[in-house]
């Protein structure tokens, strides 16, 4: 099928919705985005279909990851989050691989320099801890650099209480098994505690967070060996509001796991072993905001260190450092037009056989036009200085026409953006198949698409993607070299949300995703979604998920993986005017067999208990 042809079925798709009955009640105000401009817009101002994973939702899924959570979404699969919590996660975002997917805290870049990828762990962060998440898919490397070129994940953590104090406890346990060994032994254990609160003009948020599992093997294995998870973190923020103008934050964490892991025996061949993977991370950071009259200027800069190592046969130990510093001035024109200005420093260092660093010096500018008659554009321009690469310019074009109706909008958007991905360092001094001659990747993304919303609790929206990446990074023969050949993604993504019936919601997408030279690996080229939600009462919640994945190719050795549907139940409710919530799920209910990784095992029927105290 031709670009043309899967734009037609993306259009077609929302067009046909139009004939959906009208009996649908309110269900939310207008949703404010940031992340795709930095400016709060509303959603139909937007040139984006920016996924907002809400704070409710968040509320809805207790006892999940944060990686579970993603994996519901349009366009996204994280491989490895159905399988050993110890298990390294591929975050693979409209075919792309880790190294074009850009993670923020708080709207800062967080990433590992030693990392294969140069990316960063998810499974370092705790969902507790989350306020709510938004996702840019697409290039937004003029906004956020180098790394962004499929998705962007900014995550915000949650803030102060405006009491004096709050505390909030929050614990669970569960099962851990396979499809094959239905035992339903306790083997899950979770708990959170979190305390903060405002002092007049100073506010303190404090946390700590402890998981472990047991009961699962990496490796599928008829043997009884397990492989046991554990994980405890502690963050902190203080911030101090000196006037109406002025405030700062600081703030840091700490996140220390242990994963016990199966590796190769002296054949090579994946088997059970003794092996363990050790993770630690500590982070440090500032972010002030200092407001004028039609402006602001805001700094964001962070330091972090990482140490993981491997043990066993084949031992291994990386340890790496960044310094970010992100200092920008936003001005308001008028209600029609924004501006950003602003420069992105960015230090890595990872230790290797010696200390190799990189340094990118990137000054950037946005622009946002809102006009009164429908139309908006978001354009933007970063100038890359990499001390090895030398100076790259990279833009976005992100024009949208609006027409409004006195029940709701239609939104007709696009966008055309290049994107600049240097290797890591990892790619380039690592200890397995290092490459210091590699290119750096240079990607151009065009997106269209048409979204339609309808008294506020109904939204259906619908693009095509097309995506061409130059000097690639791949893993051939042994070693990391770029494609010979220009690659050429694309793919199709629908997403419907609903209120039905009053107490009836609907959730859905569906992503269609295909490299047009070859098989993507580890990428299906159909998921999709849906969850069923109801609230049966003021205080009780339900919901039904179904998750399909397509079949996957993993490469010319192995057979494509097969497909496989998975069913899960959750419910809630709250008690003691709401202070006291119980929450419960029963995932993969079917115990489908299926495999996420070949060799690997994976979750079968899983059952979680839970409670959450707020005081």
């Amino acid at each position: 099928m031709t670009y043309k042809s899967y734009a037609l079925i993306a259009l077609f798709l929302c067009a046909h919705t139009q004939m959906i009955s009208q009996t649908i009640t309110q269900e939310s105000l207008d949703e404010v985005v940031v992340s795709d401009s930095r400016f709060e817009l509303k959603r139909e101002n937007s040139g984006k279909t920016v996924i907002k994973i809400s704070k409710q939702e968040i509320e809805n899924n207790q006892g999940r990851t944060i990686s579970e959570l993603i994996n519901t979404k349009s366009g996204i699969e994280i491989n490895g989050s159905r399988s050993n919590a110890g298990q390294n996660l591929g975050v693979y975002v409209r075919g792309g691989r880790n190294r074009q997917v850009l993670v923020l805290i708080d709207g800062i870049q967080v990433n590992d320099p030693s990392e294969l990828s140069g990316g960063y762990d998810l499974r370092l962060l705790n969902l507790n801890q989350i306020e709510s998440i938004e996702i840019i898919k697409g290039a937004a490397s003029t906004l956020y650099g180098s790394g962004a070129a499929t998705a962007v994940v900014n995550i915000i953590t949650k803030a102060a209480s405006t009491k004096k104090i709050s505390t909030i406890f929050l614990s669970s346990i569960g099962t851990n098994q396979t499809e094959s060994d239905q035992n339903y032994n306790i083997a899950d254990f979770s708990n959170s505690v979190s305390l903060s609160g405002t002092l007049n003009k100073f506010t303190y948020r404090t946390a700590f967070n402890n998981q472990f599992s047991d009961g699962l093997s990496a490796a599928i294995s008829d043997a009884n060996e397990k492989d046991a998870y554990s994980k405890y973190g502690v963050d902190a923020n203080l911030g101090y509001k000196f006037n109406t103008a002025f405030s700062i934050n600081i703030y840091g964490n700490y996140t220390d796991t242990k994963s016990n892991i199966d590796g190769y025996d002296a054949n090579f061949n994946f088997v059970d072993t003794a092996d363990t993977f050790n993770s630690k991370q500590s982070r440090v950071g500032v972010s002030s905001n200092f407001k004028y009259n039609k402006g602001s200027v805001n700094l964001n800069a962070a330091y972090s260190e990482y140490d993981r190592a491997f043990v066993s046969d084949f031992p291994s130990q990386y340890k790496s450092k960044n310094f970010i510093l992100d200092v920008y001035n936003k001005y308001v024109f008028d209600d029609t037009f924004y501006t950003i200005i602003g420069l992105n420093v960015i230090e890595n260092e990872a230790t290797f056989t010696r200390d190799e660093t990189f340094n990118i010096l990137d000054p950037y500018a946005n622009f946002v036009y809102v006009s009164d008659f429908g139309f908006h554009m978001n354009a933007g321009v970063r100038l890359d200085n990499h001390n090895a690469y030398g100076s790259h310019f990279v833009y976005n074009l992100n024009p949208s026409f609006t027409l409004k109706s006195n029940k709701g909008y239609t939104k007709i958007f696009g966008s055309y953006s290049t994107s600049f991905i240097t290797p890591s360092l990892s790619n380039l001094f690592g200890d397995f198949g290092a490459n210091p001659n590699l290119k750096p990747e240079e990607n151009l993304t065009i997106e269209a698409g048409i979204e339609w919303k309808l008294n506020d609790n109904f939204r259906i929206s619908g693009l095509f993607f097309g995506r061409e990446e130059e000097n690639t990074v791949l893993w051939i023969d042994g070693g990391y070299l770029n494609a010979a050949d220009v690659l050429h993604a694309r793919g199709v993504e629908i997403e419907f949300q609903a209120t039905l019936l009053e107490k009836v919601s609907v959730e859905t997408n569906y992503t269609f995703v295909e490299y047009k030279e070859a098989l993507a690996r580890r990428i299906p080229k159909h998921k999709a979604n849906v969850q069923l939600g109801y609230q049966i009462s003021k205080s009780t919640f339900g919901s039904v998920s179904y998750q399909y994945t397509h079949q996957r190719f993993e490469n010319s050795f192995v057979p494509l993986l097969d497909s496989f549907s998975l069913f899960n139940i959750y419910v809630s409710h709250t008690a003691l005017h709401n202070k006291l919530t119980f929450f419960g799920g029963l995932d993969n209910i079917l115990n489908e067999s299926y495999e996420d990784i070949p060799g690997y095992a994976t979750k079968g029927r899983n059952v979680r208990l839970g409670f959450k105290l707020n005081l």
